[in-house]
């Protein structure tokens, strides 16, 4: 009978892994940027019903960028990775924001619950030392079974583009 117990319990959390956000090893698996839900495989992109925006493509020196996840419809958790542009390296952190972990080894911030979300709205700090260009790029998850991955946030490329976010 407890070994029924068990086989039950393992199945539901099999089902519902990670409701606490991606794992850091989602930065370096042969996958990257996907989660590992059994089967399921990511959507089409052309299909992503969430808008992942970045208020800027462009940094300086300690300077912060903004990534806004939103969309008609809820989401149940995200993985975002800041790159270089130039060289494709994990670059920059993070700043710890309600329901997130962030994975400073990787550049990467995740949810930290299995709440329904309409909106995450996360502040990416530019290193110290460094200028140049960064993207963002990772997954959104309507549900377990159901996300998108490999996904690069929208960002204004022209300086001038800058000042219409305001």
């Amino acid at each position: 009978m407890l070994s029924k117990f068990f086989a039950v319990l393992l199945l539901c959390w099999g089902a519902e892994s990670f409701p606490d956000g991606a794992p850091v090893d989602a930065c370096v698996k042969n996958r990257p940027n996907q989660p590992n839900h059994g089967q399921h495989r990511t959507q089409p992109l052309n299909t992503l019903p969430y808008r992942v925006s970045a208020s800027s493509a462009s940094f300086e020196p300690n300077s912060v960028i903004t990534v806004t996840i939103e969309g008609a419809d809820t989401f149940k958790g995200f993985f975002i990775q800041a790159r270089s542009v130039e060289t494709d390296e994990w670059l920059g952190s993070w700043e710890q924001a309600p329901n997130t972990t962030v994975h400073p080894e990787c550049a990467s911030i995740t949810h930290a619950d299995p709440r329904d979300k309409a909106r995450a709205t996360l502040v990416w700090r530019a290193p110290a030392n460094a200028h140049g260009r960064v993207y963002f790029t990772g997954t959104v998850l309507k549900n377990y079974g159901t996300f998108w991955a490999n996904i690069i946030a929208e960002a204004p490329q022209d300086p001038a583009q800058l000042q219409l976010l305001g």
